[in-house]
Order: structure tokens, then C-alpha cells, then sequence
């Protein structure tokens, strides 16, 4: 059942508590931080106090204007979208608001300017004796999964299916469903898939392990940091790798004019999608369940169909047999 959020009426809507609410209402917390920028920002510029019914559209695009309209294309698509749902989510609920106006459209996103690694380079880097097994795992398991960092930090290893040589992921953006009281985590799972290079080397990383994070560092906690139950390795009572970690050892490996200057995790994952883009026989509906994106558009710059993939495709409407 959806979540009925009481909105304050008493000398009509303000601005700030419009936003305070819609915030409330957002069932993942990780959406409500990234929502928070935008409506808190957008509410300071038209004024909080203020009726929301009084807030004119153009006043909304152009505080959208003065704080992002220099900002980089996905900044300002991403605080715009953000502001959109606030709006809607008022209308919605019967109350009213402007709207965000015409002009102030989405923008079209440029071309990705994350490098591109080869597969020569990923390889290289994988089979350096001074690449610890774990990075070694993890620079492996990132490039055949073509995952998201943060969704393989964040596995365990009782979550490994090391026969299907799979795992199950939490989609991004999702929020456990809830049908009647019962919460429903499989609704928002998403599988990720590796081959060879990764089931070789999960057996050395693990050495025996079967639960507990599958990417440990190499300390135990600091006496009185606080860290989920999940976090640690009932075993070993490592803590689990954090993205800074990693990114750090990455830059470690790879940086050659000086500490930040390396390859960034999210290279692994954007050199994959454009190897399989490049690859014959690979469609883009394919492709959308390999990168597991929502949308097509995202994956546009990664599938570069040849004329001879055009030409193929055109021979299945030649008439008749094409063979005689």
C-alpha cells in the first residue's frame, strides 16, 4: 500500500514545507539525499516561506537557471529531474504548484569523456605481480560483470552462485516493494554475470571463506567505529573494502604523472559495454540487459553498428532466397 503523507494546509502550502514533505515521502534514502540539493536550493532562490501556489513556472526555471545554467549537461539534467518530481508529486496530491517551464529544457548529454581502456591494458594491468589477489578480483569481476562498483563492494559471499557463475545486485535507484506487509527484496534484485577470469580467481581470494563481505581490507575496525553486522566477516572480522578504498589502490596501480592521475573504477564498466558495443552479432536490447540501464539512450554511444551490420540486417527483406 502506497504512503500517505499528511501535508500542512494552516495558512496554505509553503514552499519549504512542500519540499520537506516530498522528501519524507521518498522511500530510498539514497534518492531523498540526491533530491535534497535541488529542492533545497530551488526553495531558498523562490523564497521558503512563500505560498507554494503563488511560485510563478518562470520563477522556477529561472532559479533553475542561475544555480546549474552553467553547470555540466548531466548536473543540470539531474537537478532539474529532481525539482520536475517535487512539482509532480504536489499536482498529485492535489495541491497547487507551478510547473517547471518549457524553456527550461533537459539537455541533451554529451558523449561519454570516460576513457576507454583496451582489453590488452585491463589484462596487463590484472596480471601484475604487485596487484594484490583482491584487486586483481575485483578489476576482473568489475570488467566481465560490466557492474557498478559499488554493487560488488557491497556482495557476499553467500550471495555468490559460483555455478551460474552469477550474482544478485540491488538495482540502482530501487526501493524495497512492499505487497500487502510483506517487503519483497527480489523485486529490486538484478543479476550480474561473470566467465572465466573471475571464477578463477574468486577460490584464491576467498581461501575457504563462505559468508561475510567478498572484498575485505586488510585491518579490523577501529576500536569504537561503528560498522554493520554485515560489513564484517563473522570469520575473519575484517571490514568490507569501501569504494574509496578501492578507488585509492586503483589510482595506486595505475597513476603515472602523480597521486589522482590513475584510471577510475567506473573504467571498467564503460571500457566493457563499448568492447561488447564493438562486438558482431551484439544488439542493443542485448547490450540493456548486459548494462542493465532503463533506457536506450544511455547506451547509445556505446553501439556502433558497421555497414556491414547494416548490410546483413538488410538481407533478411530481400525477396525469396537470397542464396540463389
Amino acid at each position: 500500500m502506497a504512503e500517505v503523507v499528511q501535508l500542512p494546509v494552516a495558512g496554505g502550502l509553503s514552499v519549504r514545507a512542500s519540499g520537506d514533505a516530498f522528501l519524507d515521502a521518498q522511500p530510498n534514502p539514497n534518492t531523498a539525499r540526491a533530491y535534497a540539493t535541488a529542492v533545497g536550493k530551488i526553495a531558498e532562490h523562490v523564497g521558503e516561506t512563500r505560498p507554494l501556489a503563488a511560485v510563478a513556472d518562470d520563477e522556477v526555471g529561472q532559479a533553475l537557471e542561475r544555480e546549474w545554467g552553467g553547470a555540466a549537461v548531466n548536473t543540470w539534467n539531474a537537478r532539474r529531474a529532481a525539482v520536475l518530481s517535487w512539482l509532480s508529486w504536489c499536482r498529485e496530491r492535489g495541491y497547487a504548484a507551478p510547473e517547471v517551464p518549457a524553456w527550461a529544457k533537459r539537455l541533451t548529454p554529451p558523449d561519454s569523456t570516460t576513457p576507454v581502456r583496451s582489453k590488452t591494458s585491463v589484462d596487463r594491468l590484472i596480471a601484475r605481480r604487485e596487484v594484490d589477489v583482491r584487486e586483481k578480483t575485483l578489476y576482473r569481476m568489475l570488467y566481465e560483470t560490466a557492474a557498478r562498483s559499488e554493487e560488488l563492494l557491497g556482495l557476499n559471499v553467500e550471495e555468490l552462485d559460483f555455478v551460474r557463475r552469477r550474482a544478485p545486485v540491488r538495482a540502482k535507484g530501487a526501493a524495497t516493494r512492499r505487497r500487502g506487509s510483506a517487503a519483497r527484496e527480489d523485486a529490486v534484485r538484478e543479476w550480474v554475470y561473470w566467465d572465466a577470469g573471475t571464477a578463477r580467481l574468486l577460490p584464491r581470494l576467498l581461501k575457504g571463506r563462505t559468508r561475510g563481505p567478498v572484498f575485505t581490507t586488510r585491518r579490523r575496525p577501529a576500536p569504537g567505529k561503528v560498522v554493520g553486522e554485515r560489513d564484517v566477516c563473522p570469520d575473519t572480522g575484517m571490514a568490507r573494502l569501501s569504494y574509496g578504498q578501492a578507488r585509492a589502490l586503483l589510482d595506486h596501480h595505475t597513476a603515472l604523472a602523480g597521486p589522482g592521475t590513475g584510471w577510475d573504477l567506473h573504467e571498467f564498466r564503460h571500457s566493457a559495454l563499448t568492447h561488447l558495443g564493438r562486438t558482431p552479432g551484439v544488439n542493443l536490447l542485448l547490450l540493456m540487459a548486459k548494462s542493465r540501464h532503463r533506457k536506450a539512450d544511455s547506451l547509445r554511444m556505446y553501439f556502433h553498428p558497421t555497414g556491414e551490420d547494416i548490410a546483413a540486417l538488410t538481407a533478411h527483406l530481400a525477396p525469396g532466397d537470397t542464396r540463389r
